[in-house]
């Protein structure tokens, strides 16, 4: 589906896997979570998680799914209407390229082989409104590097904005005014990313740069594999499918209908939750039905999807609400302080665990 001169891993689809592989490039307050249902209570713990948290920040969404030859792919020709046509024709929006594409918006195309997963990644790190960039400048003395340390903890809103790290930031600035294809060249002959991707590479790709080793091209009897991306963009209140085997962007519908056009579809569900609700639950919801219409082109039988979102760390929130009863005098032995204790405790011990099991897939 695309073509490198490097030689890329296939990477696991598990949260520890995109943790560990975006702190590796610096980026902070960001990790992913497993999405199992995309019923209104499910999306509104990624924002409610719990008590006293009712805005916990959601960059964007993740999907793995089945490729399929009838799906919309690569060579479809920018501005056609692109179909899904297994389990019955699917419209699908127009991918936008050129003055089309909503300014600011970050989009790549895939031109690396087995490298979908980190571009996804990047695609929704690279496009979070409001992330913190640091560049080489941060640091060019050790006391402008203490003074941006100091911004960034106090602009970090407690965790709601990723730091999106040295290595991303300068690469953004680096491509900012590259067109989308030579972007995709630049994420594919970047050695800092590739290094860190195949760092979690499977273990049945682990003689991937062996040339002595045959390289056998996928069948249609083989399972492929290919992740995208959904994202909001604060510009126009739209939410994007970000594929990089498409010639541009696919809106797929408004979270705000008096900035969307005639061509989008609104989300007008029921809010669920007492007519209280958020922008971040209201792109999602658009994601949602979205990734839904996608599901339906599928046979029922077929399982073999993986949904994650990418979503504030959820330390600093805790921590958050263990300062936030300490300034109103709450006792240490107070079951509620004692309940957030545990939950940040048991938050520790899940980094352990991803971090045991990614260095248990290295030594594989």
């Amino acid at each position: 589906m695309a073509s490198s001169n490097d030689d890329w891993c296939t990477i696991e689809s598990d949260p520890g896997v995109f943790t560990s592989l975006i702190e590796s490039f610096g980026t902070q307050n960001v990790e992913f979570a497993e999405l199992w249902s995309l019923d209104d209570d499910s999306l509104l713990q990624l924002i409610r998680p719990m008590e006293g948290v009712e805005n916990a920040a959601v960059h964007g969404l993740i999907f793995l799914f089945k490729w399929q030859s009838s799906s919309s792919s690569s060579s479809s020709n920018a501005g056609d209407v692109n179909k899904e046509e297994e389990g019955g024709n699917v419209e699908r929006g127009k991918a936008l390229v050129g003055d089309d594409c909503p300014e600011g918006l970050f989009f790549a195309k895939q031109v690396t082989d087995n490298a979908c997963a980190t571009q996804a990644i990047l695609s929704v790190l690279f496009n979070a409104p409001n992330s913190i960039i640091q560049t080489d400048d941060d640091d060019a003395d050790a006391s402008a590097a203490s003074a941006a340390t100091s911004k960034t903890a106090n602009d970090d809103d407690n965790g709601r904005k990723l730091i999106l790290g040295k290595t991303l930031s300068n690469f953004k600035s680096f491509t900012s005014h590259f067109p989308p294809d030579l972007r995709g060249e630049a994420i594919g002959s970047s050695d800092e990313i590739r290094a860190a991707h195949n760092s979690f590479g499977r273990a049945e790709d682990a003689f991937l740069s062996d040339p002595s080793r045959a390289k056998r091209a996928a069948t249609d009897d083989d399972d492929v594999f290919h992740f995208i991306a959904y994202v909001p963009h604060e510009g126009d209140g739209c939410v994007y499918e970000l594929d990089g085997l498409q010639a541009g962007p696919i809106r797929v519908g408004s979270y705000r209908p008096e900035i969307g056009d005639e061509n989008t579809t609104h989300d007008n569900n029921n809010n669920g939750d007492g007519g209280t609700t958020s922008s971040d639950m209201d792109w999602i919801r658009v994601a949602r039905n979205a990734i839904q219409t996608r599901l339906a082109s599928y046979s029922s039988t077929e399982i073999k999807f993986n949904l994650m979102a990418v979503v504030q760390d959820k330390r600093t929130y805790l921590t958050e609400r263990l300062n936030a009863l300490a300034a109103i005098g709450v006792e240490e032995s107070d079951p509620n302080m004692l309940a957030v204790r545990s939950e940040l405790h048991g938050e520790e011990e899940k980094r352990a665990g991803w971090a045991s099991e990614n260095e248990r897939r290295r030594h594989n």
